[in-house]
This record gives structure tokens, sequence and C-alpha cells, in this order.
């Protein structure tokens, strides 16, 4: 029976990180646009675990100018997602058909395990490989290798959901069977579902 690798952000839950972090931006900020973007483009830094979540929160305080506390900050990072539901629907049904589902996802200390203790549906899936714990992130190969040795995944009989062009070309490489899934068109994601014979989703 084929395995499923399911990515989590704009797959499982959606998100949005800058009207969360724009709130801690003092109104004297000299810019604005430039300090989010600066959080935003070392986040996979953070997320492939080589910067500690202390350094990087420190960091993006001052980054920002804001006096928050790291507490606050950290309140702030987790609460931008909103549960994708159709997909859920979907996972649950491929849950109980005897799929072993398994997330896969770049990811980091604050928002894990936070997350699955926020959303208990996260208890659908038999394990996870997330980046800040690897030290790699997607679409770099070596993420891909740990999630197939990990749990002895064959490739051809893999299905890989993710939203991300790049991510999903390395694993075409892999040989993973895969879908680029668009929030705004989940039933484009059940169709390519319905087209695999093999599959138990009823």
């Amino acid at each position: 029976m084929p395995d499923f690798l399911f990515d989590i952000g704009k797959v499982l839950l959606d998100f949005d990180f800058e009207s969360s972090l724009r709130k801690f931006l003092p109104t004297t900020h000299p810019d604005p646009a430039a300090a989010l973007d600066q959080l935003l483009a070392r986040k996979d830094e953070f997320e492939s675990g080589r910067i500690s979540t202390e350094d990087y929160t420190r960091w993006a305080l001052e980054t920002l100018k804001s006096d928050a506390s790291p507490e606050v900050f950290h309140h702030a990072w987790r609460n931008i997602f909103t549960p994708n539901q159709p997909m859920w629907e979907t996972v649950n049904k491929l849950h109980n058909a005897g799929h072993r589902l398994i997330l896969f996802s770049n990811t980091n200390a604050i928002h894990c395990p936070w997350i699955f203790e926020t959303y208990p549906e996260f208890s659908l899936f038999h394990g996870a490989i997330l980046s800040y714990e690897v030290g790699a992130i997607k679409p770099q190969l070596e993420i891909y290798q740990h999630a197939i040795d990990k749990y002895s995944l064959i490739p051809e009989n893999t299905f890989y959901i993710d939203d991300l062009p790049a991510n999903i070309a390395t694993g075409q490489e892999f040989g993973f069977q895969t879908h680029t899934y668009q929030l705004t068109n989940h039933p484009a994601f059940e169709l390519w579902l319905s087209s695999h014979p093999n599959l138990s989703h009823a």
C-alpha cells in the first residue's frame, strides 16, 4: 500500500507570517517592509537548525526594533495558522484506509511541537521528517534521502504533496509520485488521487 509524504504549510495548514509579525514594528521603524523581509529571509537558516531558537528570537526582536518579550514573539510566531479543512478530510480518509502518513516539512522549534499539541489531527500521522531536526531543508537532497532511509520508503510507491514547485522537483528526482498542491484548488488534488487505481481512498 502506498505511503504519503505531506508538507505542512499551505497544504495542511494555511499561514500568514507578515500580518502576525507586523504588530511588533514600532511606528518609528525606518523600513518596516525591509525588516519583515529580513526575518523571513533568515527563516531558512532557523528552520535548518543552524541557528538556535534563542539566537533567532533575539536577532528578530532587534531587527524589528521591538521591546517585546521572547514569549510574546513566540506567541505571534505560532498564531499564524488556519487548518485547511478539505485536506484534513482527505487525510482522515487516507488514514482510515490504512495508508502510512508522514509529515515532511520545513519548520522550526517554535512551531514544533506546539502545532502537534494545538491541532490534535496531527495524531493521524505515523511519523515526521522536520527540517530543524534533520539539519537540512527542502529542496536539499539530504532531507529527502533522510526520509527514505528513516521510513524505508520506496519512492515509486510514495506519494508526495507539497505546494512549492522546487520541492516537488527534487521529489521527482528521487522518483516520488508528486502533486503540487494549491490551497485554492483542492479538487485538483482529489482528481490526482483518483487517477491512481492502486490507492485505497474511499
